[in-house]
Order: structure tokens, then C-alpha cells, then sequence
């Protein structure tokens, strides 16, 4: 005879629990896709249900136990909270959840940032400093932001000198430079000053032109900021200030040519800069009214001046018989030429700037008064102060302004043996 056996069946080893005061962590143990068993942890934190796998079962049991008194502990601290921290807490999950992120995520990553940093206040300039340099920007090689900043340029009625002084510069800027404006670095400019060699004065020039090229740049969104503007600076070194005596002017003026004569005069007694002198025309010389027009179209400065003709100059310039159209009728190289042929016909070499230093300090001297120099020479007072001051005497100021047309005898030359004794 066959026996059946009864027996309860045995209650399920599967789900396991993990309790820790009132949070529970289950464990389920089921087969996955791929035929193997697994582990799977089941429990809440932040209000959700959340999922964890795990390939071995004391692993999981481990991880359960960790889990669960983690957030058994974080439930007793939160039970320590008091309004301000909870009111706290809403207001920045409030903030948090249009972004999609949690805190504990946000804390994890700040809290990273801050070592990396060294300090929250690194942590925001880090961002910003990201931020402008991935500002989006049209890419534009170099050569056509050159081409498109001497157009406007022109178009905006830039004197034609300072347009080709641009255009020499940055062509040969551009020349180096085969890629976009976005992508040239401080580095990549100073190594080229470094190769070039330049001096000083024509460092400074080629720095102050393509930081000009670059400041253009990023207002038409082609780079995102100035490699020009952390370059290293070079002091330029004047040399000492050269003047003409008196009696070299008279010299000068006696060997003039014609064409050249008002120019050498208004050099000496107005104190115009060259490239002023080669854009007068008669028309800004108002000799009854006693004055030289210096308009902003003219100026260096681009600001409009009014300059005194005092009474030698007056003379020199009514003895001119051709008194339509420019004052210098040639080009600017010809004007250099002339300046070398009077200089040379004079028996004298030329000064640089010399007309024009010797104007404003032979001025200050008869006036004293470095403001009112300043403004007929289109520059300040401070300037005036440093480079004129106390060079020549008031006695010498009055031989200056004493060089007519009528009374060159006014100041005696010496004679050549005892000049060159």
C-alpha cells in the first residue's frame, strides 16, 4: 500500500528584507535575459522607487544592509530639520527641477568643482570664463577681416595716410596668419613679435594696428576676444629733441624752393605737423583774420583747431604768388624729397619733426603759457611740459619769430670756417 506524505510547503527563501529602523531594502533573486541569475535591490529615496543589480548575492545582501542605514540615518536627520530647513530644501528642489536635476547630484558635482578649483568663487569665474570662450562666432580668416576693416575704414573717410600705414601692416600681419581671426592666441602673436624683431617704436605700432584688427573682430562676432590685449609692452624710447636755430631757419626758408617755401613757414611758425601741412589748402589760410584753420578732416588728432599766424609767418606766406588749391602740390614722398633738397641746399642736414619742435618750443618760451601752446599744436599740456620746456631762452624766441621775407639779416649766420672750427 503507497503512503502519501503530507507537509506544509516551505515558506519562500525569496524576498529577502533588510530593515533598518523603518526603511526596508528587498531583494529579489530573479533570471536574467541572458540566463543567468541575479540580484536586484528595491527600495525608496527622494518619494521614488528606485532599482539596483547586482550579479552576487552577498554582494547585494551587503549593499542592501549599506543602503538601508543610509537612509534610515538620512530619515533621522531629516527629522532634526526645522521649518527654515525644510522651506530651504522646497525652494531649491523648486529650482532644481526645471533644470532636471537632483540635489544630491548638484551637491556631488559642486562639491567636486570646489576641489578642483580651490574655491566657489574660481567655480563661478571658471563658468564665465567658459562661457566667453565658447561664445558661437562666424568663422572669418584673417585676411578677409583685414580686407573688411580697411573698407570700412574708408568708407568712414579715414585720411588716406593712416589707411595705407594700416594697410602695410596688416597685409603683412595677414600674410603669417592662414586661419580664422577666432582661432590666433596671445601665444601665436607674441612668437610672431619674437621673430620679427621689430624695434620698439614699430612694436608698438603693429600691436596698437591688430588690436585695433582684433577689437573689430569681436564686435562682428568673428572671435570672442583680443589676443592683443595680454601682449607684453615695449617702452619706446624718444630720442632728445631736435630743434633749428634761428639762424638755420632763415637757411632753410632763403633755399626753399617756391612749392616748398610755405610749407618750411607754416612748419616753423605754425607748428603743423607734415602730414597736416600736405592736406592744407589755401582755403583754411585766412590771412586778414590771422588765423590757419586746421579742420578734423586734416588733423591727426581728427579734432578741429584754430592756429595763430603771427606776423613773420603772415609776411612769409603773402610773398607766395600761387594761392589756389593745396599748399603742396606734390605727393607725400615728394615732400620728403623737397625736405632733403632745401636741407642740403641750406648746407644743413634735416631734423626730423624739427619745424614743428622748434614751433612749439620757441612758442613756449615767447608765451610761457604751455596750455595755450598745446592747443594750437593739437596736443596737451602735459606733453608740451615734458618735451618743450625751458629749451631754448625768450631772446632766442624773439630772433625765431624775427625771420621775414624783409629782415632775413635778422639773425647773422656765422661764417662757414668758423662754424666748422
Amino acid at each position: 500500500m503507497s503512503a502519501t506524505t503530507s507537509r506544509k510547503d516551505k515558506k519562500p527563501k525569496w524576498p529577502k528584507t533588510v530593515t533598518e529602523g523603518n526603511v526596508k531594502v528587498m531583494i529579489y533573486k530573479r533570471t536574467t535575459p541572458n540566463g543567468k541569475t541575479g540580484f536586484m535591490l528595491a527600495y525608496k529615496q527622494d518619494g521614488k522607487r528606485k532599482f539596483d543589480s547586482y550579479a552576487d548575492e552577498s554582494q547585494a545582501i551587503d549593499q542592501a544592509t549599506q543602503k538601508a542605514r543610509q537612509l534610515a540615518t538620512l530619515g533621522a536627520k531629516a527629522s532634526e530639520l526645522t521649518g527654515d530647513d525644510l522651506r530651504a530644501y522646497v525652494a531649491t528642489m523648486d529650482t532644481l527641477k526645471p533644470l532636471g536635476l537632483s540635489l544630491g547630484r548638484v551637491i556631488e558635482t559642486m562639491v567636486q568643482a570646489v576641489e578642483i578649483t580651490g574655491s566657489l568663487e574660481n567655480v563661478v569665474g571658471a563658468c564665465r570664463f567658459f562661457i566667453e570662450r565658447n561664445k558661437r562666432t562666424t568663422p572669418k580668416p584673417v585676411a578677409q577681416v583685414v580686407t573688411e576693416l580697411l573698407e570700412v575704414k574708408a568708407a568712414r573717410g579715414a585720411a588716406p595716410r593712416y589707411l595705407q600705414d594700416l594697410r602695410n601692416r596688416l597685409n603683412l600681419f595677414a600674410g603669417s596668419f592662414v586661419k580664422d581671426a577666432s582661432n590666433v592666441t596671445t601665444a601665436d602673436l607674441q612668437a610672431w613679435f619674437d621673430a620679427k624683431k621689430f624695434g620698439s617704436q614699430n612694436f608698438m605700432g603693429y600691436r596698437r594696428v591688430i588690436h585695433l584688427l582684433f577689437e573689430f573682430a569681436i564686435a562682428r562676432g568673428y572671435a570672442v576676444d583680443n589676443p592683443a590685449a595680454a601682449m607684453e609692452r615695449v617702452k619706446v624710447k624718444h630720442g632728445q629733441t631736435q630743434i633749428f636755430t634761428p639762424d638755420e631757419i632763415a637757411r632753410l626758408l632763403a633755399s626753399a624752393s617756391p612749392a616748398f617755401l610755405p610749407c618750411i613757414a607754416i612748419g616753423a611758425f605754425a607748428g603743423l605737423r607734415s602730414a597736416e601741412i600736405e592736406r592744407l589748402e589755401w582755403s583754411d589760410i585766412d590771412l586778414a583774420g590771422g588765423h590757419i584753420t586746421v579742420g578734423a578732416d586734416k588733423a591727426k588728432t581728427a579734432s578741429r583747431r584754430v592756429v595763430p599766424i603771427c606776423a613773420n609767418l603772415g609776411a612769409w606766406l603773402a610773398s607766395v604768388d600761387d594761392k589756389k588749391g593745396n599748399i603742396w602740390k606734390g605727393d607725400h614722398n615728394e615732400f620728403y624729397y623737397a625736405q632733403e633738397d632745401t636741407a642740403t641746399a641750406a648746407g644743413l642736414k634735416w631734423k626730423a619733426n624739427a619745424l614743428r619742435h622748434s614751433y612749439a618750443s620757441y612758442r613756449f618760451a615767447q608765451t610761457g603759457d604751455a596750455g595755450r601752446v598745446a592747443g594750437e599744436l593739437g596736443n596737451s599740456a602735459a606733453v608740451v611740459h615734458k618735451h618743450y620746456r625751458e629749451l631754448v631762452k625768450s631772446a632766442e624766441a624773439v630772433k625765431w619769430f624775427g625771420v621775414t621775407p624783409e629782415q632775413p639779416a635778422n639773425v647773422v649766420a656765422l661764417p662757414v670756417a668758423a662754424s666748422a672750427a
